[in-house]
This record gives structure tokens, C-alpha cells and sequence, in this order.
């Protein structure tokens, strides 16, 4: 009787393991964790406007929030609408976008399964990458924007610029002909390194450069009007990015908690490399520092968080971290105006995960296969650079000249608040 116990329970314990128990092929393990990724990754779009609005003038704070919650609406619907189906179908026009009519409304995924879970599930969680994106973006060329410029600018950009790098990078088709010609390449590039940080950087860099500098800017010169709320940002986004590059092995096994236990370390390492540069340099180590270096830490480690190991992860860090602090020196020398450094950040940071991570990749590689690699990282980082670069200065270029994507002066003097929302976010009447 004990021996037949046993049997049946090992059965049991196998049968739940190997998800037999599962309704309609539907894993409900990694459903689960699915579930939850997608939440933290939506969690990281609050946390982003927070880090953003602490560091903007403090007549501008519900402004610059908005463009990040803005873009929970207004990408949400569009992902729905067609960007998914962009993103996820097959290729088409040359493989420039992606096309599945089934996705048009997400109409044809009703009861639909994909690696294991509803592909609702999964349209959702890429979804949320969609939202993001021209949310960093638009730290770029905070506080000077039209409100309802940005709103049809965050929309045009997700269709001609976001969609299309998505399904070069991540689409893998039945065939190679109808998968994206990036990932066909074998263009390593696991949670968004060029799909979102290069695309977003690049891009808010050639809109900041095209419209100009804020009004009374002067390179060095920051006023964050609430640098704890900063803080607070950086917190929720280290947090929100467990789902962001963890959720992206969509599974929940070896894969996950690499890549978890990776952006754990990049983080750490890119804070604490930015404090001791900070230090040696200016003498002190400054809160907005030791939060931009979590940023650089976790943004050099999305491209690479499914592909290297634990040292490569406080290499990968640790460079982005130096190579991002430079990159804001240069700024202030220069004296172009990327308010909130989305170039000097996400921009650097995601060039150095992109590029850098074929170094330290687990396994046996040869000589010949990690510069193959290495070649093919530089050449997806390129046109990643070049597509967003390009495209991005047309559609600003049309729409600044048309229904206006700058602020006027009397708007920008006055304030994003009150001139676009007529609100205050802290109700002072001399706000900076």
C-alpha cells in the first residue's frame, strides 16, 4: 500500500511538472509569472515619470509626468489596434513591418496559445514595451514640448519607427523569410537594447537637437524640484525590470532566474560604479548619481540579460556606467540640451549592453564565433541608430510644421502644468 502511495504521488509531482495538469496546453506556471511581469513592467512606466518629473522644474512636474502616463493610453490602444499585428506578424512590404489580421484588435487571439500561455498574456507584456519606449523617449525634450504635439508624435513614432524595429528584432517567423531579417541574423538583443533604449535615446536625441534648446538653459545648470520623488523612481524601475528582462525568457525556469539574478548584479554594479566615479571626480557621491548609475547598470544589461554571466553582468555595469558619465561631460561641454540625458543614458548604455555582452556570454565560444557575433551586434546597433535617427527627424520636422511640437515661449515660461494641464503639481504660484 506505502509503495503504490508513493507511486501516485510521484506521478502527481511529475505530472504538475511537466504542466500535463494545464488546460489547453496552457502552462499556468509560467502563465503566472507572465502575469506578473507584465504587471511590474507596467509599474516601471509610474516609476519612470516620478524619476523624470523629480529631476524637471517644479512648474513642469505634472506636465513631464504626463508624458509618460500619457503613454499608457494612447500606446495601449495603438498597440491593440495595429501594433501588435505590426510587430508580430508576418513580414511584409520586404519584411519593413510585420501583418497578421488576426491581431487587428487582437480579434483572432481569443482562446489562443502561444509558448505555453494565453498569447493575450503575451501581447500584453510586449505591449507594455511599446508603452515605455517613447516614454523615455520623452525625457529628451522634456519641458518644452506642445502636450498635443507630443500625443501625435509618441503615435506616429510607435508606427513608423517602434513596430518595425520590433518585428526586425524579435519576430522569429515559421520561416525565415517571414521573420524579422535581424533576428534571422541571429542579432542578439533579449529584452530591448536596440528595440527600446537605442531607439529611444537616438530618437530623443535628434528631436531635443531639431527643436532646440529650453528656454535659460545653461549646460550643468539642473534644478531637480524633487529629487526624493527622483529616488523613489529609480527604486520602482529597479523593481519593474525584473519583469522586463527576467519576464522576456517567457518562462519560468533556468533562463528566469539568470537573467533576474544578472540585472540584480548590472544594477548594483552601474550604481556603485557611478558613485566612486562621481566621487573621485567632483569629490562627492550624489543621490542623482548613484540613480543614473542603477539606470546604466540596467540598461546595458537588457540586451544581454538571457546571454551573459554574473562577471559579465558587473563588467557590463561598470562600463555603462563610465561610458555614460562621459557622455554627460560631453554634453555640458557641448551644450546640446537632452533635458533628462535619455541619449546620455539609454542611448550610451544600450550601445555598450548591445555590443559589449559577446565578450562575456556563457559557454564555449571560439575566437571566429564571438567576433562573427560581434560584427553582427555592431550591425544591428547601426541601423537601429540610423532607422530611429532618420525617421524621427521627419516626423518631428511634420509635425513641428504642421500642428506644432515646441512649446511657445509664452507656454514654456509659464509652465507644462498650467499652460497644457491648468494645473500646479505642488500649488505654488511661483513655481521654478
Amino acid at each position: 500500500m506505502k509503495v503504490k502511495l508513493k507511486l501516485l504521488l510521484s506521478g502527481a509531482a511529475l505530472l504538475i511538472s511537466t504542466g500535463v495538469f494545464a488546460q489547453d496546453g496552457i502552462d499556468t506556471g509560467v502563465t503566472s509569472w507572465m502575469l506578473t511581469s507584465t504587471t511590474l513592467v507596467l509599474l516601471m512606466v509610474p516609476g519612470l515619470a516620478m524619476f523624470y518629473g523629480g529631476l524637471v522644474g517644479s512648474k513642469n512636474v505634472l506636465g513631464t509626468m504626463m508624458h509618460s502616463f500619457v503613454a499608457m493610453g494612447v500606446m495601449t490602444l495603438a498597440w491593440v489596434l495595429f501594433g501588435y499585428s505590426m510587430s508580430f506578424g508576418n513580414s511584409v512590404l520586404g519584411g519593413w513591418f510585420g501583418w497578421n489580421s488576426d491581431y487587428f484588435l487582437l480579434q483572432g487571439i481569443d482562446e489562443s496559445v502561444r509558448d505555453g500561455i494565453p498569447e493575450y498574456v503575451f501581447a500584453m507584456f510586449q505591449g507594455k514595451f511599446a508603452i515605455i519606449t517613447p516614454a523615455i523617449l520623452a525625457g529628451a525634450i522634456a519641458e518644452r514640448v506642445n502636450f498635443k504635439g507630443f500625443v501625435v508624435f509618441i503615435l506616429v513614432w510607435g508606427i513608423l519607427v517602434y513596430n518595425p524595429l520590433c518585428h526586425w528584432v524579435w519576430f522569429g517567423g515559421s520561416e525565415i523569410s517571414s521573420s524579422g531579417f535581424l533576428h534571422s541574423m541571429g542579432a542578439i538583443d533579449f529584452a530591448g537594447g536596440t528595440v527600446v533604449h537605442i531607439s529611444a535615446g537616438v530618437s530623443g536625441l535628434v528631436a531635443a537637437l531639431y527643436l532646440g534648446k529650453r528656454r535659460g538653459y545653461k549646460p550643468g545648470h539642473i534644478r531637480p524640484s524633487n529629487l526624493v520623488m527622483t529616488m523613489m523612481g529609480a527604486g520602482l524601475l529597479w523593481v519593474g525590470w525584473f519583469g522586463f528582462n527576467a519576464g522576456s525568457s517567457v518562462q519560468s525556469g533556468l533562463a528566469t532566474a539568470q537573467a533576474l539574478t544578472v540585472t540584480q548584479i548590472a544594477a548594483a554594479a552601474g550604481a556603485v560604479a557611478w558613485m566612486i566615479i562621481e566621487g573621485v571626480h567632483q569629490g562627492k557621491a550624489s543621490a542623482l548619481g548613484f540613480a543614473s548609475g542603477i539606470l546604466a547598470g540596467l540598461v546595458a544589461i537588457t540586451p544581454a540579460a538571457g546571454d551573459v554571466t554574473p562577471f559579465g553582468a558587473i563588467v557590463l555595469g561598470t562600463l555603462s556606467s563610465f561610458i555614460c558619465y562621459m557622455g554627460l561631460l560631453i554634453k555640458n561641454k557641448k551644450g546640446y540640451d537632452d533635458s533628462l540625458d535619455a541619449f546620455g543614458i539609454h542611448g550610451l548604455g544600450g550601445i555598450v549592453g548591445a555590443i559589449m555582452l559577446v565578450f562575456f556570454m556563457r559557454g564555449e565560444h571560439s575566437v571566429a564565433e564571438i567576433f562573427s557575433q560581434f560584427g553582427i551586434q555592431i550591425f544591428a546597433v547601426i541601423i537601429a541608430i540610423v532607422y530611429a535617427a532618420v525617421v524621427t527627424l521627419g516626423i518631428v520636422f511634420i509635425i513641428e510644421k504642421t500642428i506644432g511640437l515646441r512649446a511657445s515661449e509664452i507656454d514654456e515660461m509659464a509652465g507644462l502644468d498650467d499652460s497644457f494641464h491648468g494645473e500646479r503639481g505642488y500649488g505654488l504660484v511661483n513655481a521654478q
